[in-house]
């Protein structure tokens, strides 16, 4: 894990916090409350039993007082912070925002930390939704919405930023771990490039059995690598097959260029309400990197998910909670 992890406005603001909390340290705490886990694909560590385990750790892990069902009217800063909420009013030196972003709503996401951030003057980058799935055009829907249910290895990319995991055909577009990692790069404007055929030289194969006299129909030679539903729709709707011994060379190599590098642009994500992670947040520039305090309102602290520090898929976004969290809680 590395800063190169993280997406955000400013790329190194990370680096110091991640640097002083490690994979290493949040695995020892593991072992520690003797919490089974095992390795999955990529490195990514998983509970044996349940992740509700994590959350009875860290709350084992807690030294303070937690309050539930409690509505927050109102926070001011005087010498100290004063919350009033429905139960009384707290007072404290330091205030921690740590209420994550805009994602999944239905799980109790709102804009508290943003609205309290602004209260105090301190800038956002806008937010949009990361870790999403992407939505098709009205004519890509079309062509590729009967494949809702079908997986397949892929390698998206936009620019220099390529994923190679397993992408998803949905009612309404694309998911899985290679569209979520990708669409945190999109801009909502730019073209997606999809290889359907990762490690496979498509081009090769169908010019070498073409030489071999085969008779072959080149969706039956696709069709060999890819999902039956995709390739059958991928050959009414985006390619013509042609047999072997009758299709010009250029042709072969169009029909594979077009599996090894489909462009789309999409139309939409599916939003906060599907997104795992919100990008954007509170401008790094109005907080210490060492402290996550806020410069201009001492004893203000922003962590985790509100920031503008967005991880990759895969358990980036946790480390992130994890390291921004010690590097506020030691500063107070």
């Amino acid at each position: 894990m590395s800063a190169s992890n993280f997406l955000s406005n400013n790329p190194h603001f990370a680096k110091s916090a991640l640097a002083r909390y490690q994979p290493s340290d949040f695995i020892e705490l593991l072992e520690k409350h003797k919490i089974a886990y095992h390795e999955k694909t990529l490195g990514q560590l998983f509970c044996d039993k349940q992740a509700s385990d994590v959350v009875d750790m860290l709350m084992r892990e807690y030294r303070g007082e937690i309050i539930t069902g409690c509505r927050i009217t109102e926070i001011r800063r005087t010498k100290v912070f004063i919350v009033e909420t429905a139960r009384g009013a707290f007072n404290a030196p330091a205030l921690v925002m740590a209420t994550g972003g805009l994602s999944i709503p239905k799980m109790g996401a709102t804009s508290f930390t943003y609205d309290i951030a602004k209260q105090f003057g301190v800038k956002i980058v806008p937010t949009r939704p990361a870790l999403v799935p992407l939505t098709f055009t009205r004519p890509d829907l079309k062509k590729f919405g009967e494949l809702a249910g079908v997986s397949t290895e892929a390698i998206a990319q936009i620019g220099s930023r390529k994923f190679p995991e397993k992408m998803l055909f949905t009612h309404r577009g694309l998911s899985g771990p290679a569209i979520l990692q990708i669409s945190s790069y999109w801009d909502g404007k730019s073209e997606i490039q999809i290889d359907l055929l990762p490690g496979i030289d498509l081009a090769e194969e169908l010019e070498a059995r073409k030489r071999q006299g085969e008779q072959v129909q080149t969706k039956t030679v696709a069709g060999g690598h890819l999902p039956q539903r995709l390739a059958d729709a991928w050959f009414t709707h985006q390619a013509e097959s042609k047999s072997l011994d009758k299709a010009a060379i250029k042709d072969l190599r169009a029909i594979a260029e077009g599996l090894k590098q489909w462009r789309f642009i999409p139309a939409g994500t599916e939003g906060f309400e599907k997104a795992e992670v919100t990008a954007g947040g509170i401008d790094t520039n109005e907080l210490s990197s060492q402290t996550m305090e806020a410069k201009n309102v001492p004893g203000l602290y922003f962590i985790g998910e509100a920031v503008d520090v967005t991880g990759h898929l895969g358990g980036y976004n946790f480390q992130w909670a994890w390291a921004s969290g010690q590097a506020a809680g030691n500063s107070i």
